[in-house]
């Protein structure tokens, strides 16, 4: 295979998530819940050179455009990703992700003392520092790597 040939097919509608850090394209994967169970079309490849970020990564789903926060949770684990909207086999929206300044109901406090983990009707809000997370009620800190072990409810 000659280096202009393409690795994986073009998809004819759906979302091609690229520029991922190297090894982030699973977390990305548990982001959106796929998990293989439901049939999605879904390639992935993981460390391929990059003339932008040296080694990347990239998710393409078939028959899906992402939501608003499912981007705006993966632009906390992937600051540097673009996301392309395909229809028709063609590029319709292209976009860089901007990481949020907060994220609501979309995540789950990792702390078991927090309000939002007890039986009461509260949405979880976390304000998005460098690097970190923190819980708006709590005030505990999360990781960014951590994310994708704390989503609260699939998209």
């Amino acid at each position: 295979m000659s280096d202009r040939q393409l690795r994986v097919s073009k998809i004819r509608d759906g979302t091609v998530i690229d520029h991922l850090p190297a090894g982030t394209a699973l977390s990305v994967l548990a982001i959106l819940g796929i998990d293989g169970s439901n049939g999605e079309g879904v390639s992935v490849g993981m460390n391929v050179r990059s003339g932008r970020i040296a080694t990347k990564d990239i998710v393409k789903v078939e028959g899906r455009e992402l939501s608003q926060e499912e981007v705006d949770v993966i632009a906390i684990i992937a600051p540097v990703a673009t996301i392309n909207i395909i229809r028709g086999y063609e590029v319709a929206e292209k976009t860089r992700v901007e990481t949020p300044t907060a994220v609501e109901g979309v995540l789950r406090c990792p702390n078991p003392n927090c309000i939002t983990n007890q039986d009461e009707p509260v949405t979880t809000r976390f304000r998005v520092l460098d690097g970190h997370l923190r819980c708006r009620y709590c005030r505990g800190l999360i990781a960014d790597a951590a994310v994708p072990d704390l989503l609260a409810v699939g998209f």
